[in-house]
């Protein structure tokens, strides 16, 4: 059983994490050092926050023993995650007790037993809390109190918008019908259904006798409005006949129909801009050799050939990143199959462009174990992992390979020595179209897409990936696998 709670060293934990928080510091790094400071303090052996959105689960921060769990998905009708997220806000769990993939990981990283506490806002869970313990005897009501405490911090971060969600996709009030509110000449509201409420936020006895919390738009017009907290709105509005000059305003939320018109105008905005810059070049040398041939020496005209080629084949893996990316198939069309990871990787290491292929060192064991999954996917995530490494550090240097076994998993890694990724961007790099360092992209072209494609790629083979800044500078990406 664990040591009794080291009170002081909590508190004194507790006390950093506060102002870390008050001055300015938010998201992931406040959470993963509530976790760091926390854990010695409970004796617990790991620590680890899964973040809850409309579409499962994925642990966003860990620590110590369970820091290997980082960037794990968890689905929401897994029966781990129904037992976890049922029944009392806190509790004890024995992982013997558990029945999915994610009992067999603990169990093969020596893990036990956990105390799990929800994290919760007016009822509604954001995440889960876990201190995990190697003992077969559990923690006791002590440890259990401050872990819901802990918990019930962390959704009072939430509740602050303190950088978390991670996702951006987190608990969203999404309205059952469209609000609807009636307003005087004076533009004060007379009436305000339910839905509004849910729309806007705003309760009923704040709106009445009060101007509108948006702009009132022209009768019969349309207009788009952006809140406060980010949302939007699309609101119409008309007169009323009779003598009261009153008039009748409905309102939805359309947040996520801007989301998709802004990723829409982002994609033609990207695509163009990458294209572009291929296809002007081919064109120029294509021009170049059709207009000058006879005045070429056979060394210009293999460089002009050269060019061609190497244009041609970033302009084919552009096309198949976007193919890709717009595509709803993949490996999970296929069963998985074990297959020989070692070999895997240095069979796609020579389908790698030569500049990126001479920087790399790899250090893979000869008794690695086969990983489970769809072998000719991985080409695919390699070349996105080295290539990514290859454009944020510097040119000539070194990009390491390396590979190891971790209980019931198989992981390979793909390290750079340039810019080490941020920690409040080690989430956001998975999304589709954003990129680190934006406002550089004549230093840091690209479309955005590739970690978007290797995170879709792993996951539909039951593993996941996840990145982390170097110790000593860099950025370090890992792709976890189940073991075949």
């Amino acid at each position: 059983m664990p040591e009794r709670i080291d009170f002081p060293a909590l508190l004194a934990g507790h006390t950093v994490v506060i102002e870390m928080i008050n001055a300015g510091d938010a998201g992931l790094p406040v959470l993963t050092q509530l976790l760091r400071l926390t854990q010695p303090a409970l004796g617990a052996s790991g620590m680890a926050f899964v973040e809850f959105g409309p579409t499962g689960g994925r642990v966003i921060a860990a620590t110590g023993a369970a820091e290997w769990a980082v960037g794990r998905p968890l689905a929401v009708d897994d029966p781990d995650t129904v037992r976890l997220l049922s029944g009392p806000r806190v509790s004890q769990v024995r992982v013997t007790d558990l029945s999915g993939k994610l009992a067999a990981e603990l169990a093969g990283s020596g893990l036990r037993r956990m105390v799990v506490s929800r994290a919760e806002i007016g009822g509604h869970t954001v995440g889960s809390l876990h201190a995990l313990y190697p003992g077969d005897d559990g923690p006791g009501a002590e440890h259990q109190g401050v872990i819901a405490y802990l918990a019930s911090c962390v959704a009072h971060m939430y509740g602050d918008q303190t950088g978390l969600p991670v996702h951006g996709d987190g608990p969203v009030v999404a309205a059952l019908a469209d609000g609807l509110a009636v307003v005087d000449r004076d533009g004060h509201v007379r009436l305000w259904n339910p839905a509004a409420v849910q729309v806007t936020g705003c309760a009923t006895d704040q709106a009445l006798n009060r101007p509108l919390p948006f702009p009132l738009p022209p009768a019969g017009q349309v207009r788009d409005h952006r809140l406060p907290d980010g949302r939007w709105l699309r609101i119409t509005s008309g007169d009323l006949p009779g003598p009261g000059a009153l008039r009748v305003v409905t309102f939805r939320d359309i947040t996520d129909q801007q989301r998709r018109d802004h990723d829409r105008e982002l994609f033609v905005a990207v695509t163009s801009h990458e294209l572009r810059t291929p296809v002007t070049v081919i064109k120029g040398y294509a021009d170049t050799l059709t207009d000058h041939w006879e005045s070429l020496t056979d060394g210009d005209r293999r460089q002009a050939a050269r060019v061609i080629g190497q244009r041609a084949n970033e302009l084919a893996r552009l096309v198949d990143r976007l193919l890709s990316s717009a595509a709803e198939t993949g490996p999970a069309d296929e069963p998985p199959t074990p297959f020989d990871l070692g070999a895997a990787l240095r069979a796609a290491v020579v389908d790698l462009p030569a500049e990126l292929r001479h920087r790399l060192t790899l250090h893979l064991p000869v008794d690695l174990p086969k990983a489970l999954g769809h072998r000719p996917s991985l080409a695919t995530v390699l070349t996105e992992l080295v290539t990514n490494a290859g454009k944020y550090s510097p040119p000539g240097s070194p990009i390491e390979i390396t590979a190891g076994v971790d209980g019931q998993l198989v992981a390979f890694r793909v390290s750079d020595r340039g810019i080490s990724i941020r920690p409040e961007h080690v989430e956001r790099a998975f999304d589709r179209f954003w990129q680190g360092e934006s406002g550089d992209r004549r230093g840091y072209p690209g479309a955005g897409l590739g970690l978007y494609l290797v995170r879709r790629i792993v996951e539909q083979q039951n593993g996941w990936v996840s990145l982390r800044p170097r110790t000593d500078g860099g950025t370090v990406a890992e792709v976890r696998l189940p073991r075949g």
